[in-house]
C-alpha cells in the first residue's frame, strides 16, 4: 500500500512538472509573439529611416536686440492691423496677410496701393521668423528689414516712413505704449521692432507630423506614412525641403518664367528664376501656390513637379520627371495635409 502511494506521488510530480514546462513554453511564445506584433508595428526599415531624417522646429529664434515681450507684441499687432501704415490710410499689413486666409490673401498675386496688381503672390508670415531671409527673392535679411518693405513699397503701402512716423505721433497711446514698450519714442526702427514681434507669435510647428515625429505613431495615416517615404525617397522632395523648417533656406529655378526672381537682388545669372524654398508646416492653408500663385492646390503642385516642371531655361537640375502614380500623389498630399497642423486666429486689436 506504501509502495504504491509512493508511485503515485512521483507520477504526480512528473505531471505538475510536464504542465509547468508547458506553461512556461506557452509563456515564452506568447512572449514571442507580443515581441513579433510589436516589431511587425513599427518594422517598416522604410519609413524609420525616413523618420529619421526630419526633426522637430523648435523654439523660433529672437534677435538679441529686439526680445520679445507681450506688451511689444500687442503694440505690433495693433500696428498690423492698422490702416495708417499706408499712403492712403486704406491698407494694413492684414490686408496682404489675413488670419483667416493662412496669413496671406488667398489671390495669386497681391493687390497693392490703389489696386494695382503685384506679380507676386503674397507668402504667409506662419513660421516667418525661422528664415534666414524674408521675401520670395531674399532680398530682406531679417524680419524688422521685412517689415518695413511693403509699408514703403510704392506698389503695396506706398508710405512714406518719415510721414508714418508723424502720424503715429499724433496718437497719444501709441506714444504711450512706445514709451513704455521701448523706453523711447516712435521711430522707424521701433516700428518695424514691433510689428516683426508680433509676426514671431505666428507659428505652426504642433501638427500631427510633429506628433508623429515624438513617438505616436498613430498621428498620421497610413497613407500619410506612405507619403513620408516618397517624400523622402522617389519624390525626392527632401531635397529642397529638409531640415526643421522642412526648407534648404536656398533659391531653386523651378521652370516657371516670367519673373527674374533672386536675379534682382544679387544679379547673377544662375539666379534668374529662382526663388527662396519656403516651409512646410502650415502649407494647406496657404493656397494658392508658387510665387505666381499660378497652383491652386497641394496636388497641383504634386502634378507640376511629377510632369518635370516648367520650360525656364535656368530650370534646377532637380527638377525632372518623378513618375509618380496617382495613388503616390495622393500619398503625398496626404502627408503634406499632416504637416499642416492648425493656424492660430488672431482677433482684430482696437486700434487707437
Amino acid at each position: 500500500m506504501k509502495k504504491l502511494s509512493f508511485i503515485s506521488m512521483v507520477c504526480l510530480l512528473m505531471l505538475l512538472a510536464a504542465c509547468n514546462s508547458s506553461d512556461h513554453a506557452s509563456s515564452n511564445k506568447n512572449e514571442n509573439s507580443k515581441k513579433e506584433e510589436i516589431k511587425s508595428d513599427s518594422g517598416d526599415e522604410e519609413l524609420e529611416n525616413a523618420k529619421k531624417m526630419f526633426e522637430p522646429l523648435g523654439d523660433i529664434p529672437v534677435p538679441d536686440d529686439n526680445p520679445m515681450t507681450d506688451e511689444k507684441v500687442e503694440l505690433g499687432k495693433k500696428l498690423f492691423f492698422d490702416s495708417r501704415l499706408s499712403g492712403n490710410n486704406k491698407l494694413s499689413c492684414m490686408s496682404c496677410h489675413s488670419p483667416g486666409a493662412g496669413y496671406g490673401d488667398g489671390l495669386a498675386t497681391f493687390i497693392g496701393f490703389e489696386g494695382v496688381k503685384g506679380k507676386r503672390n503674397s507668402p504667409t508670415i506662419i513660421n516667418s521668423g525661422y528664415y534666414e531671409e524674408n521675401f520670395w527673392d531674399g532680398r530682406a535679411g531679417s524680419l524688422e528689414e521685412q517689415a518695413l518693405g511693403p509699408i514703403e513699397s510704392e506698389v503695396e503701402m506706398n508710405q512714406d516712413l518719415d510721414e508714418l512716423v508723424a502720424e503715429i505721433n499724433e496718437v497719444p497711446q501709441y506714444v504711450e505704449e512706445f514709451d513704455k514698450v521701448f523706453n523711447d519714442k516712435v521711430t522707424v526702427d521701433n516700428i518695424a521692432k514691433a510689428i516683426a514681434a508680433f509676426e514671431r507669435t505666428i507659428v505652426v510647428k504642433d501638427t500631427d507630423f510633429d506628433k508623429y515625429l515624438l513617438g505616436d505613431e498613430a498621428a498620421i495615416t497610413d497613407e500619410a506614412k506612405e507619403g513620408m517615404k516618397l517624400f523622402v525617397g522617389k519624390a525626392s522632395c527632401i531635397s529642397c525641403h529638409a531640415g526643421p523648417l522642412l526648407s534648404d533656406h536656398g533659391y531653386h529655378n523651378l521652370g516657371i518664367t516670367g519673373d527674374d526672381g533672386r536675379y534682382e537682388v544679387t544679379q547673377k545669372e544662375e539666379d534668374k528664376g529662382a526663388f527662396r524654398t519656403p516651409g512646410l508646416r502650415g502649407v494647406a492653408h496657404t493656397a494658392p501656390f508658387m510665387h505666381d500663385g499660378s497652383l491652386e492646390t497641394l496636388r497641383d503642385v504634386i502634378e507640376y513637379y511629377n510632369e518635370g516642371g516648367g520650360d525656364h531655361p535656368n530650370k534646377s537640375s532637380l527638377i525632372k520627371p518623378l513618375q509618380l502614380t496617382e495613388e503616390e500623389i495622393d500619398a503625398l498630399v496626404a502627408f503634406l495635409e499632416s504637416m499642416s497642423g492648425e493656424v492660430e486666429k488672431v482677433e482684430t486689436p482696437e486700434i487707437p
